[in-house]
């Protein structure tokens, strides 16, 4: 597909959509919402934002030597299995930091951007923690975790995922750690499977979890027992629970508690790329943390709240005109990564686009750039360099 050209017969379609509910018969105001529609009024210019580096926080191999994790997550957490062995997982800090949260038996809201593997964050300490309880002689079948997902599709994705980390790899049958989804798209053979071979890990969504607590179906009833004595409950995206939904969830969060884990011991782990902008990095912590104590029915200290740390790829400060004006007229980025490196145009782009220092500290923390019109980081870098706009960049496609 040519992301460029479905825009544009995107674009038209809407303008044909939203111009078909009336007929405009004068010259003059029909030429001047042409001229509007043909300026691009109606809809806004294109977004850019680049997808920044984060800082590595090992491999599970080291974390496997310093006993932090079970040798078997070796084995377990590598991609690309599907073609043979794969390759070993290498962690972002932030999945490192919420790996030592949990294994210590706090509570953790991941905060981090859109594809950073917030689910790594709590799935590698789940496995970590279920492996060693077997390990120890508690091999009893039951639900240890309970994932909760605002939409099914989230939680359809999620299951494909585990399938490639705790499924391949592994004969059928002989997984160290098993899962399963119960939202209501299940057949009666696939709840009964539940019922009869409890998962360690069940995804579901906070309706389903809602039916499974009050229903007196015998089928529900028998999942619940089979959930005493939870030890992880997951909220993914948890910035969809506000206002009235936000509330039903933290009463269904409240009954959980008191249900399946009277002891109080229980592990909650919230996950969302959103939850506050505005404040100082330590206010919108004390923020999220307070949000996610009154959704949970539990106290999270603000240093549990797990943000990113984002890191420089390219090297060098911002560069001048002469340079930038050169880069542009001159050849296509060209090289190795190295030079790749130190290019002008690429220190722009990641300085400009990708990152800035937080809070506008020079001595702040690397964080993402605000996303930008197209049309307007064009024209900044023109004028900058000195060199025109070509048309095609002027118009965002």
């Amino acid at each position: 597909m040519d992301v460029f050209s479905f825009r544009d017969r995107v674009v038209q379609d809407y303008g044909q959509f939203s111009r078909s509910f009336t007929t405009i018969r004068a010259d003059d105001i029909r030429e001047f919402v042409d001229g509007r529609y043909g300026d691009e009024e109606y809809w806004p210019s294109p977004l850019i934002q680049l997808n920044p580096s984060f800082v590595g926080g090992g491999c599970i191999g080291e974390l496997v030597e310093q006993g932090l994790l079970h040798p078997e997550c070796q084995q377990i957490f590598r991609w690309g299995k599907e073609n043979g062995e794969g390759q070993e997982l290498q962690l972002h800090l932030h999945q490192l930091e919420s790996l030592r949260i949990v294994l210590a038996g706090g509570c953790a809201i991941i905060t981090t951007g859109t594809s950073s593997g917030k689910s790594i964050g709590y799935i590698l300490p789940m496995v970590q923690r279920i492996i060693e309880a077997k390990e120890n002689g508690d091999t009893s079948k039951r639900i240890r975790a309970i994932i909760i997902y605002p939409m099914n599709a989230l939680c359809n994705s999620q299951y494909k995922e585990l399938e490639k980390y705790l499924c391949l790899g592994f004969p059928k049958g002989s997984e160290r750690v098993t899962f399963a989804r119960y939202t209501g798209q299940e057949s009666i053979e696939e709840r009964e499977k539940i019922q009869n071979n409890p998962p360690d890990i069940l995804l579901t969504n906070y309706v389903m979890l809602e039916y499974i607590l009050t229903r007196q179906n015998p089928l529900d009833q028998q999942v619940i027992r089979a959930a005493q004595g939870l030890e992880f409950l997951v909220l993914d995206e948890l910035h969809t629970y506000r206002g009235r939904q936000g509330a039903d969830v933290a009463m269904l969060v409240r009954r959980v508690r008191q249900r399946l884990s009277p002891d109080h011991k229980l592990i909650c782990i919230g996950t969302s790329a959103t939850m506050a902008s505005e404040g100082s990095a330590d206010e919108r912590n004390a923020l999220v943390a307070s949000v996610a104590s009154k959704l949970f029915g539990t106290t999270i200290p603000a240093e549990n709240v797990v943000t990113e740390t984002l890191e420089r790829v390219t090297e060098g400060e911002h560069p001048g005109q002469e340079e930038l004006r050169q880069a542009l007229e001159g050849k296509a980025l060209t090289g190795d990564v190295e030079s790749l490196r130190r290019h002008p145009l690429a220190r722009w782009v990641e300085l400009k686009l990708g990152l800035r220092r937080e809070d506008d500290r020079a001595d702040g923390k690397w964080v993402r750039s605000n996303p930008r019109a197209f049309r307007e980081a064009a024209d900044e870098l023109s004028t900058l360099s000195g060199v025109g706009v070509p048309p095609v960049l002027r118009t965002g496609r």
